[in-house]
């Protein structure tokens, strides 16, 4: 018998494989195929053992699959093989097309159903402990595509640099001294910026300046994308966290002691 042809897209969260959902887990479980984004930990495919598993990821100047052909692959598999996963970087829903793919497969009588993720504007900062908001230095954020479909920045921008809220711009770094020349126009030179590359990842790298100094704190520290860009005084606000080094020896402390 035929499966019943579905699609659930699921959100995977910003790198760190912990912090993926139960409800993606068993969503994955439960697939008969996986298409799959670049910025994805591919630890997560082993939740889908019994998968057929598809790269379909993009990056800058390069598709393994251009957005039509997801959409086509969506179907195709769906009709073919039952349920298709589309996994896809922190949420699907913000700056992630779930919503398309979702819309085009709704087209030819494909179920459909929608697993949020945790999205990397929220946890990258956290993981470095900047907290978007906090009583007395930011009332609101943010998120901000630092390229739109045009491949331009977001006039967002220019609003977001006229309040006092904590800005999260992605897929920005290519813009970065048009984002800077921005804030400065706002006499904003000394407001200090975070930016954060492979966020909760065991590659992630980061620097911090100000609107001054931060395209040379770049350069001097080679980031590049994918990161994000935090700007606020929140940035200035962060909680010390204890590295996971520390955490870890703290943890195998623990089981030696219970175990002796």
């Amino acid at each position: 018998m035929n499966k019943r042809p579905k699609l659930t897209v699921v959100g995977a969260g910003p790198g760190d494989p912990d912090l993926i959902t139960l409800k993606a887990i068993k969503a994955l479980k439960s697939a008969d195929v996986v298409l799959y984004d670049a910025l994805i930990n591919e630890v997560l495919l082993d939740y889908a053992p019994n998968a057929e598993k598809i790269f379909v990821g993009k990056r800058k100047g390069c598709y393994a699959y251009r957005q039509e052909q997801i959409n086509e692959l969506i179907v195709s598999r769906a009709q073919s093989h039952g349920h298709v996963v589309r996994l896809k970087g922190g949420d699907p829903f913000i700056f992630g097309r779930g919503a398309e793919e979702m819309d085009y497969a709704q087209q030819f009588d494909i179920e459909t159903e929608m697993v949020p993720g945790i999205s990397s504007p929220l946890a990258v900062p956290a993981y470095q402990g900047i907290p978007l908001t906090k009583r007395g230095a930011s009332e609101s954020f943010w998120v901000i595509t630092g390229t739109t479909k045009s491949h331009k920045l977001s006039q967002d921008v220019y609003l977001a640099a006229k309040s006092n809220a904590t800005v999260a711009i992605l897929m920005g770094m290519s813009k970065l001294s048009e984002i800077v020349s921005i804030f400065a126009a706002e006499n904003k030179q000394n407001i200090p910026v975070a930016i954060i590359q492979n966020g909760t990842t065991d590659n992630e790298q980061f620097g911090f300046g100000t609107i001054d100094n931060i395209e040379q704190v770049v350069a001097d520290k080679k980031l590049s994308s994918p990161a994000i860009i935090v700007i606020g005084e929140v940035v200035n606000q962060r909680c010390p966290l204890t590295p996971k080094r520390v955490i870890s020896k703290v943890v195998k402390e623990s089981h030696s002691l219970v175990n002796k």
